[in-house]
């Protein structure tokens, strides 16, 4: 297949992350940028970019690089385009707009614009003009100007890709989808421990730890993606990625979600139940308080509130009381925190070994890893512990930190900007034909491939994801697809077997 650009959007802060999942993933030219990743690929790399990438938000497919000094320039540019072959008669369309321009200020103007040239475009040709549809359209399109550097694309994704499909609920200020699976994916867990979240909330990170643990696309969750909706759709191409688990694994040890409220305990466990993970995740109604030495190997991931003020005597208490527990029941693992206060760190009265910058919406924040061991640190040391590998140092090095007294103000005004909104001006590598690392399909000792059932039909494998016995933990399941509960089909096919997006 011929390979394009594509570009891949995230979190500030999981870049390095997200660039290490596309080159696992067999991507070319990796280059990160400001919440961004650009690569190569071609059609098949971008269906996978889409529905096994764990740090992305969504998937651009740039169509034009153009200088736009005015309107007019861009209307022109636009116009050049030939946008028959993307919107098919009949076909609805949107556009989103990402502006940092001295020329451009409002975003909204840019959009009304590359609307116009495209509407213009075919009521000139065709008499008629392509309707535009905000809700569900069939062709997405992005268009981003840096300056007067402007990129035109196609988003492949539609919906963001943190709504995984499996939150039933939610509660207060939910973690990310997307920075948790970063977050994890920073501690280089991969399922050779137990893990530990001791304020889960509606069980994030628990999720998103047993999706990667177990190596589960998280996008099997879905209902769609926009590349579904493009003339040149490959069905058969994205049927044999869906119903392809020969890359999931086993995994031998649990993760456990605690928190001290049962309103979330139960939200938690719904979703965990939804995702079909609960053979995987046990949720139980703990106070941090009364956390005690695990059994097993355990790494512990958390992340604790931040407050709404500076400082209150209970959240700064509570930060004090995590490092009491963990200095005294959590020997010989590894804790990692996110917060976003200095003086909250500071309570915990641990040292941590690494520290990471990242965002969570808007706050600026840090994530810690701190190494428990018995003694002091010249004796772990002289024993052969390592606090830091020199790939860690060298990271270290090139990340700032938090300073003294250091006053947090909010960098971006809103989440959605810190989500959606920034792919700087950027230059592709020439796009080389490469050969893709990994093996794209297994071969019979006749050479030929083999191609997984089709995911509208049944599946003959013993242990399809979706015919997994814990997935009748989930409320409402009726193995006959009929009138029970929420009357859902076999989750064996696709469009039926997941939930409602979560908000």
């Amino acid at each position: 297949m011929q390979e394009f650009e594509l570009i891949a959007k995230t979190f500030m802060g999981l870049e390095p992350v997200l660039a290490q999942e596309l080159t696992q993933l067999g991507a070319n030219n990796v280059q990160t940028g400001r919440r961004m990743v650009s690569f190569t690929g071609d059609k098949e790399l971008m269906y996978r970019a889409n529905f096994q990438l764990h740090t992305a938000i969504r998937v651009l497919k740039p169509i034009a690089h153009f200088k736009a000094k005015s309107a007019e320039d861009m209307y022109d540019e636009v116009r050049k385009i030939d946008w028959s072959k993307y919107i098919l008669k009949g076909k609805t369309f949107s556009v989103d707009s990402v502006v940092y321009s001295e020329e451009f200020t409002n975003s909204r103007f840019v959009t009304y614009k590359v609307k116009d040239a495209i509407v213009d475009q075919f009521r000139e040709k065709t008499g008629n003009r392509p309707n535009i549809s905000v809700s569900n359209p069939d062709i997405r399109l992005n268009i981003h100007i840096a300056e007067d550097n402007a990129t035109l694309s196609l988003d492949s994704s539609g919906e963001s890709l943190h709504r995984r499909g499996y939150r039933q609920e939610r509660v207060e200020a939910p973690l990310n989808e997307v920075l948790a699976a970063g977050m994890i994916l920073m501690t280089g867990w991969k399922g050779e421990t137990d893990f530990i979240d001791p304020m889960c909330g509606s069980g994030t990170l628990p999720i998103e730890a047993a999706l990667i643990a177990r190596n589960i696309s998280p996008g099997v969750f879905r209902k769609e993606f926009a590349f579904e909706k493009w003339p040149d759709f490959d069905q058969e191409l994205f049927d044999t990625i869906y119903n392809d688990d020969s890359a999931e694994r086993e995994f031998t040890h649990h993760i456990y979600g605690y928190d001290t409220d049962m309103k979330a305990v139960n939200t938690a466990r719904r979703n965990v139940a939804a995702a079909g993970l609960s053979r995987s995740i046990t949720i139980e109604c703990q106070d941090f308080k009364d956390f005690t030495q695990p059994k097993e190997k355990s790494i512990l991931v958390v992340n604790p509130p931040y407050g709404e003020r500076i400082s209150t005597p209970n959240l700064l208490e509570t930060y004090k009381m995590i490092g009491e527990r963990l200095k005294h029941q959590f020997m010989g693992n590894n804790a990692w925190i996110l917060s976003y206060r200095e003086e909250c760190f500071r309570q915990i009265g641990l040292k941590p070994s690494i520290k990471i910058p990242v965002y969570n919406g808007s706050l600026e924040c840090e994530f810690r890893r701190y190494q428990l061991f018995d003694g002091k640190m010249s004796d772990f040391r002289h024993e052969g512990g390592i606090v830091k590998t020199e790939e860690e140092k060298r990271e270290m090095a090139e990340k700032h930190r938090f300073k003294k007294e250091r006053d947090f103000k909010k960098r971006i005004d809103e989440q959605e900007e810190n989500e959606d909104a920034d792919i700087r001006s950027f230059t592709f590598h020439s796009l080389e034909r490469k050969p893709f690392g990994g093996t794209r399909f297994r071969d019979d000792s006749d050479g030929r491939r083999d191609r997984r059932p089709a995911r509208f039909g049944k599946s003959d494998r013993p242990d399809s994801r979706f015919r997994r016995d814990d997935r009748r933990d989930r409320p409402g399941w009726d193995s006959r697809g009929g009138k029970g509960g929420m009357g859902r089909k076999p989750f064996g096919q696709r469009g039926n077997h997941r939930p409602k997006d979560g908000e």
